[in-house]
């Protein structure tokens, strides 16, 4: 029944997706920026990591994508709280898990379509990354996306407005991107902001990312990288799924 529930929540918010394709693709819009004019800058800069500056760059902008798209997820609650969409759901048989679950694999479908279409537009820019080491890009991208869209649902159903949502949001959002050296390795900071920047979960996976675009599997980074992405995204999946069970929805 949770299969079946799921998959139920899923189709239905696909459906919604696939309805409004010039938002999918929007989505897409800043990294795509960030790679287009950003990018070139970084062309034969010593950036102190192994590979070319693409393959720096590139895996932290698919985080970013995975991070600030998740994170702004839970603007759809509070939409729909508004408009008595959860309140029908309350009174439904469906699983409160398959509500969340659907809901967060939609997510997850929808940054990694949008991980393709950036990663082809670095491949025509001079991306150079074995195709394994793409495909595992992808995987963490879905798993970030799985994390970060179920605590955002989570605290969308304890806010009352958008007004307070968004704000709580780009607190986290921000200094997150700025630490976990989404944009620039964090090798380069002073040391004080290297150790503190081990203090955020999304620094393990942007190591694992650019150690894969570069053929590199088997080492700490890596190994890091999956035991951080998986343990968060269990811990985010049981706490939105503790909240929608006591909120009836």
């Amino acid at each position: 029944m949770l299969l079946h529930d799921t998959a139920l929540i899923f189709g239905r918010y696909a459906r919604q997706t696939l309805r409004s394709r010039f938002a999918m693709l929007f989505g897409v819009l800043m990294p795509l920026l960030y790679l287009l004019f950003f990018g070139p800058l970084l062309t034969d800069l010593p950036l102190g990591g192994g590979g070319s500056s693409w393959q720096i760059l590139v895996p932290g902008l698919l985080l970013q994508l995975g991070l600030f798209g998740a994170g702004f997820a839970g603007f759809m609650i509070i939409l729909e709280k508004n408009a008595g969409i959860v309140e029908r759901m309350r009174v439904t048989p469906v699983s409160r898990l398959a509500l969340l679950l659907g809901r967060v694999l939609r997510d997850a479908a929808v940054f990694v379509f949008q991980a393709v279409l950036l990663v082809l537009a670095a491949l025509v820019m001079g991306l150079r990354a074995p195709v394994a080491g793409i495909l595992i890009g992808f995987g963490f991208v879905a798993l970030l996306t799985v994390s970060l869209a179920s605590l955002s649902y989570a605290l969308a159903m304890r806010s009352a407005s958008p007004q307070a949502f968004g704000p709580a949001v780009n607190a986290v959002s921000m200094p997150s991107m700025l630490l976990s050296g989404l944009m620039l390795p964090m090798t380069l900071a002073p040391g004080w902001l290297d150790v503190l920047s081990h203090l955020m979960p999304f620094r393990y996976l942007v190591d694992a990312m650019r150690d894969a675009y570069v053929g590199s599997y088997a080492t700490d980074s890596m190994l890091y990288g999956v035991l951080v992405a998986l343990g968060f995204a269990g811990l985010a999946v049981t706490v939105g799924t503790r909240v929608f069970r006591k909120a009836g929805a």
